[in-house]
């Protein structure tokens, strides 16, 4: 089972349904130990980084989050579920991150438009991730988000917007992108099936 921690913001439902799609027997779990018997986790999220927290760390989720990473467990985090992986966002000052992913979440460059809500090409770089394999030359997906990780070693792949920015992380079985794949069409529904694959073979 694959449990999408659901910590009452946003529209989870979106996410569980994409997994479903592509065969995962995915759930929205709210429940931290049911939570913590699923073979791997997901963690979206929408809206402002703070509230995101307080609303993880209220329903104990933020436990679960920690303990999966630790224990290896494949595990993504999607937009704002990524930006939580960090030390800190400067969208919320003074509210801390999961701290999973070393470095913190800055606002989009100047001379930008933000939020950056649009389709845009992913540049994969790197040795090359399983979790973006098969997602076609170019992959466009879609984004919705005004601030965005640093840049690390981490990085599998950036996009374009006023300069690199990243779009997806990697560190073992740890994953996350910056950018919506529930809602970035046949490239998304392709990197969500690598996540159930490895999953299943974890």
């Amino acid at each position: 089972m694959i449990a999408v921690l659901d910590y009452g913001i946003g529209n989870l439902r979106s996410a569980e349904k994409a997994l479903q799609r592509v065969g995962a027997d995915a759930r929205l779990v709210a429940d931290p130990e049911e939570a913590s018997a699923a073979a791997a986790v997901v963690l979206p999220g929408v809206g402002a980084f703070g509230r995101c927290m307080e609303a993880l760390r209220a329903c104990g989720l933020d436990r679960v989050a920690v303990e999966a990473v630790a224990q290896g467990k494949p595990f993504l985090g999607i937009c704002i579920g990524m930006q939580m992986l960090f030390e800190f966002s400067d969208e919320s000052p003074g509210t801390p991150g999961l701290g999973l992913l070393a470095g913190g979440v800055r606002s989009l460059p100047d001379g930008v438009k933000r939020p950056q809500m649009q389709w845009n090409v992913l540049e994969p770089c790197g040795p090359g991730s399983p979790l973006l394999g098969g997602m076609g030359e170019p992959a466009w997906v879609y984004f919705v988000h005004s601030y965005a990780a640093e840049l690390s070693d981490h990085v599998v792949a950036t996009c374009d917007y006023g300069g690199p920015v990243v779009a997806a992380v990697e560190r073992g079985r740890l994953f996350a992108t910056q950018f919506h794949p529930e809602k970035s069409g046949q490239a998304g529904m392709r990197l969500l099936a690598n996540f159930v694959a490895a999953s299943q073979e974890a």
